[in-house]
């Protein structure tokens, strides 16, 4: 079986709010307002969904389907797979996503685009081979990568859009009544404000295990200060502390607090992975699949495992295809405790599905059919595309 042909779709859902929903002051950033940075937080953030999906197409017809986790500039993604990836990819015999993706990973990476926008558009071609060759041969993802550890990816609701703290502490209370046991709190604006959420949702949901995303704020001083009060509390992880790039003092942070430090959404492939790992700058490793792919986060899972730090797979924003692909790389993960659970987000991810996933705050069921075992609506996702 060969490549026949691979498009992309970048998409842009009306009327949908990004990653967080409301802001946390009580206002809201609206879909006509661009691309904004919400403070206290440094990154992008824009007033609707943003996503790139790519479909790969066998010459017998049958489809896969992929998506890069792109919330700000999808074109500049969807550009990368149509100019650098698409030429070389059609055509070829499918064996297996692995040979095709070392050929792709190839194209750019003397040139230093291991990372980066390169990385986004490889990942989405990868998880749609994956998906495709699932579909040819019968199996689902996870049974592709070896076989589901589990048929239910567990969950932490994740961020509690309200303005006040006393507003949050009940939406936990209400996520706890409907069985949820875990929430990570949008954190980063001060010690005192962070640790004052904390206690409010943990007054309000004792039986919840809580975490913090500080959203790269603190400097290291700060980050052991609040670390060490998130350990008397028993925190659940501590997640995203310094900035990026800052490899030693993650390293020094994890070595000065028990809270599990937790770092990975920034990062692309292994080798970021292995560094990290190497130097025990983490406690908790979170890869969003849709930024490495399936084929270098199962890499990542076994550098992980040969270290013995639990996989927590990142996911922010994105659409059932990515959503899909991280439940069964999840799946097919032996020390993968949770999942994250967006719940602005699911509505929006479940649109684009003929058949939704079976979702909820407890978890995640792992789709059984071939592939990733869902139910791409192609008709919408072309009048989609159309509208932006």
């Amino acid at each position: 079986m060969r490549i026949a042909d691979v498009t992309t779709y970048v998409l842009k859902p009306a009327g949908r709010r990004a990653y967080l929903g409301a802001l946390e002051d009580g206002s809201e950033l609206g879909a006509d307002q661009g691309y904004v940075v919400r403070e206290p937080w440094r990154s992008l953030y824009s007033g609707r969904f943003e996503t790139m999906l790519v479909k790969i197409t066998a010459d017998d017809g049958t489809t896969g389907w992929g998506e890069a986790l792109a919330p700000v500039g999808p074109e500049v993604v969807a550009t990368i797979v149509d100019r650098l990836l698409a030429g070389w990819l059609r055509g070829r015999e499918l064996t297996g996503p692995r040979p095709l993706w070392h050929g792709l990973r190839d194209l750019m990476r003397e040139r230093g685009h291991l990372v980066g926008h390169q990385a986004d558009a490889l990942a989405a071609v990868d998880i749609a081979l994956w998906d495709l060759y699932g579909k040819l041969t019968g199996q689902s993802v996870a049974q592709l990568l070896g076989g589901a550890h589990r048929d239910h990816v567990e969950v932490y609701i994740s961020g509690l859009a309200r303005s006040t703290d006393e507003e949050r502490a009940a939406l936990a209370a209400d996520w706890a009544r409907q069985g949820a046991t875990r929430v990570k709190l949008a954190a980063g604006k001060g010690i005192e404000t962070d640790l004052a959420t904390f206690d409010a949702v943990a007054a309000a949901a004792p039986e919840m295990k809580i975490a913090l995303d500080a959203h790269w704020a603190y400097r290291i001083g700060e980050a052991v200060e609040l670390g060490r009060e998130l350990d008397h509390r028993g925190a659940l992880f501590f997640e995203a502390p310094l900035v990026p790039e800052d490899v030693d003092g993650h390293r020094e942070l994890a070595s000065r607090i028990t809270t599990p430090v937790a770092v990975g959404e920034a990062m692309r492939n292994r080798y970021e992975f292995a560094d990290w790992l190497g130097r025990r700058a983490l406690r908790l490793a979170q890869p969003d699949v849709a930024r490495t792919g399936i084929t270098e986060a199962m890499s990542i899972v076994e550098l992980a495992s040969a270290c013995h730090v639990p996989v927590v797979c990142h996911h922010s924003v994105g659409l059932g295809v990515s959503l899909a692909a991280g439940i069964h790389v999840s799946a097919a993960s032996a020390d993968t405790p949770y999942f994250e659970y967006q719940p602005d987000t699911i509505p929006v991810a479940q649109s684009i599905l003929r058949t939704p996933l079976t979702a909820g705050p407890t978890g995640f069921a792992v789709p059984s059919g071939p592939g990733l075992g869902v139910d791409v609506d192609a008709d919408l996702i072309a009048t989609l595309a159309k509208e932006n």
